[in-house]
């Protein structure tokens, strides 16, 4: 049975095991990308895609593991689904990270290719 670490939903939580969780998931270096990314509010796969340089099916994948941790959400919006962090006190736990090893949090550069979702081509 997989643990939302957000909601504490589990047969039996031992103390820790909450804590033990978000760590855990966040032990994967696309899954911190993806959350740096969402910083700003939510996107689509096609915009993560664009920006962060890696195939959907992956992205997806990592999505997956994040919301089972009950870290991201998402909504469908005809046919693109945006993903948005449940809790912006991710953000805390990231920062103090890179502020601990001494490495800038990822950058959101824009690509120098675009997706083409509404997020980044709106209709004129």
């Amino acid at each position: 049975m997989t643990l939302n670490v957000i909601d504490g939903t589990a047969p039996s939580l031992k103390p820790l095991d909450a804590q033990v969780q978000v760590f855990k998931t966040l032990t994967h270096p696309a899954r911190i990308a993806i959350l740096n990314l969402l910083r700003d509010g939510e996107h689509c796969v096609c915009h993560m895609e664009a920006f962060l340089g890696f195939r959907q099916a992956y992205i997806s994948q990592q999505l997956s593991v994040l919301r089972e941790a009950g870290l991201i959400q998402d909504r469908r919006d005809g046919w693109n689904i945006y993903y948005r962090v449940t809790n912006p006190q991710i953000y805390v736990v990231l920062d103090a990270a890179s502020q601990l090893t001494g490495q800038p949090t990822a950058g959101t550069a824009k690509p120098e290719t675009t997706c083409p979702c509404p997020h980044c081509n709106p209709k004129e």
